[in-house]
């Protein structure tokens, strides 16, 4: 009888490798779902596809990749260095499964992150040919993880790792925020405070009622139009404008 560390099960040996773990068995226990921790499960998939169909943004399909890895660290599975590794994790299985979520902008995530998240998005779409399953990558990933800690999920930390998500973006929008709109808006402000006349109440009233006859058209009614031109003539009288 041999133990498998991976199932913590035994399975009889019938033919060995070196190591004295039958090779099919370590093939089967090193890539199925259950142990791999970069493949999704099958519920997961299914409540991503639904929110695609839905119409739904491809952001929304992902959390739900990044919710099933966050479960897995608090069940036990395996750990996490920190909310962003743990949220990594999820995002890449999102894009491999063919999620669209476009990979992070320049200065939004490191080089190397970056790399990495268009490498997955480029194998999901299908314009990049999947690397070939490698045993000693997927065991030393699978030891990597089990070595972490739970606490980097906690809601305390979760919730501190929003935060500074938050204030990042802040950060980048006001950044990237045009000279000419920040212009506009102080005009704007000023206008709206400003107790200045840009023109004469003459003017305005003249300008308002031209207007409402010019905009009306030949669907303007005699009676209306009579009483508009009637109202001009009286704003002339009253401000000593030429007839």
């Amino acid at each position: 009888m041999a133990h498998s560390k991976l199932s913590n099960t035994f399975v009889p040996c019938t033919r060995r490798c070196n190591r004295g773990v039958p090779i099919a068995l370590a093939r089967r226990l090193l890539f199925s779902p259950a142990s791999d921790p970069t493949m999704p499960e099958k519920k997961t998939i299914e409540k991503a596809k639904k929110a695609l169909r839905e119409g739904k943004q491809p952001s929304t399909a992902a959390s739900e990749f990044v919710r099933e890895e966050i479960e897995h660290v608090r069940e036990g599975k395996h750990g996490a260095r920190s909310p962003e590794q743990a949220i990594a994790i999820g995002l890449s299985k999102a894009r491999r499964a063919g999620v669209p979520l476009p990979p992070p902008e320049e200065g939004q995530a490191p080089e190397r992150t970056r790399r990495s998240a268009r490498r997955d998005y480029e194998t999901g779409q299908g314009k990049r040919k999947a690397r070939a399953p490698s045993k000693r990558r997927a065991k030393a990933t699978t030891r990597a993880l089990e070595r972490e800690g739970r606490a980097a999920v906690s809601k305390q930390a979760l919730s501190s790792q929003a935060k500074r998500a938050a204030k990042q973006h802040k950060r980048r929008t006001t950044r990237k925020q045009p000279k000419r709109k920040a212009t506009n808006q102080r005009k704007r402000r000023a206008t709206t405070k400003s107790t200045r006349r840009r023109s004469s109440p003459f003017r305005s009233a003249m300008s308002m009622l031209s207007f409402y006859e010019n905009r009306a058209g030949r669907s303007l009614s005699r009676s209306k139009r009579r009483a508009i031109r009637k109202a001009k003539d009286e704003l002339r009288k009253l401000f000593g404008r030429p007839a």
